[in-house]
């Protein structure tokens, strides 16, 4: 493993740990050259699907991109690193038995429901750049499902 500070070649573990309900391993490594300590995970890559855009257009699934636009809409918000990788790990888990292609559409729609349960402030901006609300009208219906019901 490279070192992300200094980017020589030999690092050593100094700790393995399981992870995320034994569907991970974290380790705490050390670089020979700068001493620097960083943790990376290893987990089974189970990613390895198709993504079925809205125009029909195929992509290989990017968690990368996924996460990104996930932490954006938690943003200034209370929400862990940790929980963002569980709820990426639980959904791709999902994914990943559905087959080979999965629509963007349910990808989106899994994630907001995710949301919802994590932080509902972080599924309404999610939900307005996901939904492209078109008006206030729709944007104000959004909210009002998630008010309780008097």
């Amino acid at each position: 493993m490279i070192c992300v500070k200094c980017q020589h070649k030999n690092t050593r573990v100094l700790d393995s740990r399981e992870t995320a309900g034994q569907k991970a391993i974290r380790r705490r490594r050390e670089c020979e050259k700068c001493k620097y300590r960083f943790t990376t995970f290893e987990r089974v890559e189970n990613t390895n699907f198709i993504v079925i855009k809205k125009d029909g257009s195929r992509e290989n699934y990017d968690r990368g991109k996924l996460e990104k636009g996930i932490w954006k809409s938690c943003e200034k918000r209370k929400v862990t690193q940790e929980q963002i990788t569980q709820l990426l790990n639980n959904l791709e888990e999902e994914w990943g038995g559905k087959g080979k292609e999965i629509p963007s559409k349910e990808i989106g729609k899994k994630i907001m429901d995710a949301l919802k349960e994590l932080d509902e402030v972080a599924y309404i901006r999610f939900a307005s750049v996901y939904r492209q609300f078109k008006d206030l009208e729709s944007f104000q219906k959004e909210l009002e499902s998630l008010s309780p019901k008097n």
